[in-house]
């Protein structure tokens, strides 16, 4: 199969993705909502420079870290790690630990563990594009224009809303 012939095949695979997780979420969030389960977390706080990387999942209208969920037997650090090369495709940089924060979001009682890199370049990303769309390196005087996750702005100290 030629080599356009399979570009096209991986972009309509992406794009079932990208619908499954815009169809997903929703009914997942309903699903926490009506249960209210617990539920660790992990992101990474990316700092080039003063600027700090915001992804865009195909999900949800704010920005976000990269990270997701700790699966059972796993660390916070370990699960940051992981969530990060898969959405991001950077893998083996040293986290350094950066609190955690407790609340609702999303219809889950959460609670979420924090971690930061502090690079001096932005190394090339592999966004997968199915979960992870975009990604945008925001400076200080941007950020406070962007809408972010209830996590990330827990991150940043700015007044959460579930």
């Amino acid at each position: 199969m030629p080599s356009f012939e399979r570009a096209g095949v991986a972009a309509l695979i992406d794009s079932v993705w990208r619908t499954a997780f815009r169809l997903g979420f929703p009914l997942a969030r309903a699903w926490w909502h009506l249960r209210r389960p617990r539920h660790e977390g992990a992101l990474v706080a990316i700092y080039v420079g003063q600027s700090l990387l915001l992804l865009k999942s195909s999900y949800r209208a704010e920005w976000g870290f990269p990270g997701g969920s700790v699966r059972a037997g796993e660390t916070p650090a370990a699960a940051a790690l992981r969530e990060m090369a898969e959405e991001i495709g950077l893998a083996f940089h040293p986290l350094l630990p950066a609190g955690s924060a407790a609340g609702e979001w999303d219809g889950r009682r959460d609670r979420v563990h924090f971690f930061e890199i502090r690079l001096d370049r932005l190394p090339d990303l592999r966004l997968d594009h199915r979960e992870i769309v975009a990604a945008h390196l925001a400076s200080p005087q941007e950020l406070p224009g962007f809408a972010v996750t209830g996590a990330v702005a827990a991150y940043l100290g700015r007044d959460v809303r579930g």
